[in-house]
């Protein structure tokens, strides 16, 4: 028989009594640690191994001999298998403490940083039904389900319209019903599948990039307004304006209707044009009486009732008196230099994607607020002391980068402006110490405040604001 074929190792009783930073559970068996999904600390679980490392092994549940006080029922019939929600099993009560756990471990261990007691995690209200967005993909071979594989034989029909499965880049799952957008989500997303289904539209095929329909995108805000975007892999006019159609047809409530048309291989579109077909080019938040508007292009962050939380918190440990400049770094759609703005005597912001800068500006206008200017560029080539030096020294710095951080030349412009206070919001803790750890020496760490944004996932965002040492 050969290595390929050997039956894998199943280790019996072992404790769970972790959860690593990527969000599956640790195992600790006489063999060392597993790693381990759909796993809660506190179960004790036969472990099929079906990797070795070095130092560690990855496994996975065979059958469970005792389960965790803190298991629950998922709600959603795709758990397991979905991939975007991996902790609906355990109690949102002990999700949270290990959100909190990571934030601590990251920057203690990774950062190598001196912190004070950190706040306590500042929950979601709503851990259902809370995005603003979702990007659900069409494909025309889809993930079979093991049920389908079990019957055998070839299903009704391969096409999908869904979510990746986990590391499956070409597979698509069929979502019946997703628990992490309200409605009218599922239903626009179940009557365009049933529509384009009926209607013959070509599926997209990941892998040899041919069909018709790639992308369906769902923005929402708490204002009540819809935005519905179709990414098309090449123009048919005939069928897109059918599509189209139909959308609107059925659901009126939408206020702003777009289409792009993307040929490349990949699905992004930041560098493809969107196109209005129905409604405004933007939908509209509010918070605290500022209204932004959100294009299609645009980032905000994705919970929004978190969000205001989140930036209140910013505003509170920015200490703002009024009279500072203050520099809002990967500001977005200004969406925190607008919010801090009446605290400010100035605020700078930065951001790469132009039409988030264009909506930066507008929402100034909307807002009337006169002591905020944008710049659109690579935050790299931008903020650097020539820019400082033409807007001023900032007093204050509000970073909110992308997952991967701060990219060394900007940690360096930091350095050289060396504002008396930095707040720095990260989803991506690990990212955040790693940069921290490059100022530390300049800076203390005087406040540090997880905030849950994204139920039953892993992902956390934390602030930290930094003082400059005197």
């Amino acid at each position: 028989m050969s290595g390929k074929n050997k039956p894998q190792p199943v280790i019996a009783n072992v404790p769970v009594v972790d959860i690593a930073d990527d969000g599956r559970a640790v195992g600790k068996s006489p063999e060392g640690v597993i790693f381990v999904p759909h796993a809660v600390p506190g179960d004790i679980a036969d472990i099929r191994i079906v990797r070795k490392r070095k130092n560690y092994a990855e496994g996975l549940v065979v059958r469970f001999e005792k389960y965790s006080e803190w298991r629950v029922a998922p709600v959603c019939c795709e758990f397991s298998v979905c991939g975007g929600c991996k902790w609906q099993h355990f109690s949102y009560e002990r999700q949270l403490f290990y959100k909190q756990k990571n934030v601590s471990d990251c920057l203690t261990r990774i950062g190598k940083l001196e912190i004070p007691e950190i706040r306590p995690i500042i929950p979601a209200d709503a851990i259902y039904y809370y995005r603003n967005k979702l990007e659900f993909s069409f494909s025309s071979d889809r993930w079979l389900t093991e049920e389908e594989i079990r019957a055998g034989g070839e299903p009704a029909s391969r096409h999908a319209l869904g979510f990746h499965i986990p590391s499956k880049f070409d597979k698509i799952l069929n979502i019946r019903q997703c628990f992490l957008q309200a409605d009218p989500s599922n239903a626009i997303r179940t009557a365009v599948r049933e529509f384009s289904m009926k209607e013959g539209m070509p599926y997209f095929h990941l892998r040899t990039h041919e069909g018709f329909l790639r992308t369906l995108v769902i923005r929402n805000s708490s204002v009540g307004e819809i935005m519905v975007i179709v990414i098309f892999h090449y123009e048919n006019t005939a069928l897109r304006e059918k599509l189209l159609d139909f959308i609107q047809k059925a659901f009126p409530e939408i206020t702003s209707l777009m289409y792009v048309i993307n040929p490349k291989p990949n699905d992004s579109f930041a560098d493809l044009e969107a196109h209005l077909y129905k409604g405004r080019k933007y939908i509209t938040e509010e918070m605290e009486g500022l209204k932004f508007r959100i294009s299609p292009k645009s980032f905000y962050q994705t919970n929004s009732q978190q969000a205001y939380r989140l930036y209140r918190t910013v505003r509170e440990l920015a200490g703002l008196t009024g009279t500072e400049t203050v520099y809002d770094l990967y500001t977005g759609t200004g969406t925190i230099a607008n919010f801090v703005a009446a605290q400010a005597g100035k605020v700078v912001g930065v951001e790469s994607v132009p039409e988030a800068v264009e909506d930066a500006k507008q929402n100034s206008l909307l807002n009337g607020i006169d002591n905020t200017c944008f710049f659109a560029g690579d935050m790299k080539d931008v903020f650097h002391p020539d820019f400082i030096r033409q807007h001023g020294t900032p007093d204050t710095v509000i970073l909110d980068p992308p997952r991967a951080g701060v990219h060394p030349k900007v940690i360096e412009a930091l350095l050289f402006a060396r504002p008396q206070r930095i707040v720095y919001v990260s989803c991506n803790p690990a990212s955040q110490a790693r940069d921290l750890s490059l100022l530390q020496e300049h800076y203390t760490v005087g406040a540090v405040q997880p905030v849950d944004m994204f139920p039953h996932t892993h992902h956390v965002e934390n602030i930290v604001m930094l003082q400059k040492n005197t």
